[in-house]
């Protein structure tokens, strides 16, 4: 039991380096002696010292005989950084408790290299929980697409959108700011071109949180008619936009290639998500509109359904992003397990697993 409350300790750490280790995952640790915590650390920034040297810095000389917890298997190669493995044998760390193997070839290893110099290594200690942080990062490792979480903004009556127009947010200021830091933290975020023209929206992280790495714009827009006068396109250079589209005009293509756009054609959402898999995007947040998430859903191309509701009515004549009648769906998705719930303000947001992390 107290492995598992240290190890606890070393997600809510990790969790700290929240849009700042892209491409690396979310590492916290937590360094206990004599059943008491002597260092703790997190790693802060791509490139910067991993959680494992932090905690053991901070630790000292009190690391000698102590139990290490890290959220995940500690890498056995020189990257950006020296392997943290030389550092906790040289801090003569008695044991090791990991709660997720390392999913690459190329920096795993470390938990037999730590076993075959007499560290004890305990590998599993909250291992869902572990890999919910970072599922992107464990899914991608093996996986031609990246990571998709649908985000949805609905009504008490799962409306997505007014259609007197009166009604601009459906959620509220505090659901909002909550969406910028779920930005913050993803590799790409998706629109489809009907909210481009809806909404004109930016597609960045304006949150408390500034991403190391500014998300990636993506727009599917079959025939290439997003607007030259849109934002994403006037400010496709930075951060960088891309659109596949795969029924568009050559003059067309050529405008919007020569706004900084970048296109591509892709016949299906399989192919373009294979593209952007290729481009190193390993999470993909789709935020709409309704057409979109409705094929994403129907392809079976979901990971994570994250739902923001509102006690807002809108009525039977707004747009909803479910095939089939609202309560089919929900009858649907009672059955995936609830991985967060949370309120904010009057809205209730809802994370749901559609698949395994």
């Amino acid at each position: 039991m107290r492995d598992a409350e240290y190890m606890r300790r070393a997600l809510v750490l990790a969790q700290q380096g929240w849009g700042q280790t892209a491409p690396n995952p979310m590492v916290g640790a937590v360094v206990v002696r004599d059943g008491n915590v002597v260092g703790e650390g997190f790693h802060a920034r791509f490139g910067e010292p991993h959680a494992e040297v932090q905690a053991l810095k901070a630790a000292g000389d009190r690391a000698r005989g102590s139990t290490l917890y890290v959220n995940l298997e500690p890498c056995n190669h020189f990257g950006k950084t020296p392997p943290c493995t030389e550092a906790i044998l040289s801090a003569r760390v008695n044991r090791v408790v990991i709660g997720a193997a390392e999913p690459t070839v190329l920096a795993g290893g470390g938990a037999r290299h730590l076993a075959d110099h007499g560290v004890e290594v305990t590998l599993g200690v909250e291992e869902a929980r572990a890999r919910e942080l970072n599922a992107p990062f464990f899914v991608a490792a093996g996986s031609v697409r990246p990571w998709v979480t649908l985000k949805l903004a609905l009504s008490s009556d799962w409306g997505m959108n007014d259609p007197s127009g009166q009604i601009r947010w459906v959620t509220g200021e505090a659901s909002r700011q909550e969406v910028h830091r779920l930005r913050a933290n993803v590799d790409a975020i998706a629109v489809g071109l009907g909210t481009v023209v809806a909404d004109d929206p930016q597609l960045t992280a304006r949150g408390r949180i500034k991403p190391r790495i500014r998300p990636m714009r993506v727009i599917f827009d079959r025939r290439g008619e997003t607007p030259l006068e849109s934002r994403v396109v006037r400010t496709a250079r930075d951060p960088d936009t891309v659109i596949f589209a795969h029924q568009a005009g050559v003059a067309r293509l050529a405008a919007l290639h020569n706004s900084g756009a970048d296109v591509f054609e892709a016949e299906s959402l399989t192919d373009a998500l294979a593209a952007l898999r290729s481009f190193d995007v390993y999470h993909l947040m789709v935020e709409g509109g309704a057409k979109l998430a409705r094929q994403f859903l129907k392809e079976n191309l979901v990971d994570r359904l994250v739902i923001f509701q509102s006690p807002v009515t809108l009525g039977p004549e707004a747009l909803h992003p479910f095939d089939g009648s609202p309560e089919a769906f929900t009858a649907r998705i009672a059955g995936f397990p609830i991985v967060r719930q949370e309120k904010f303000g009057d809205d209730e947001m809802t994370v749901y697993a559609i698949s395994e992390a």
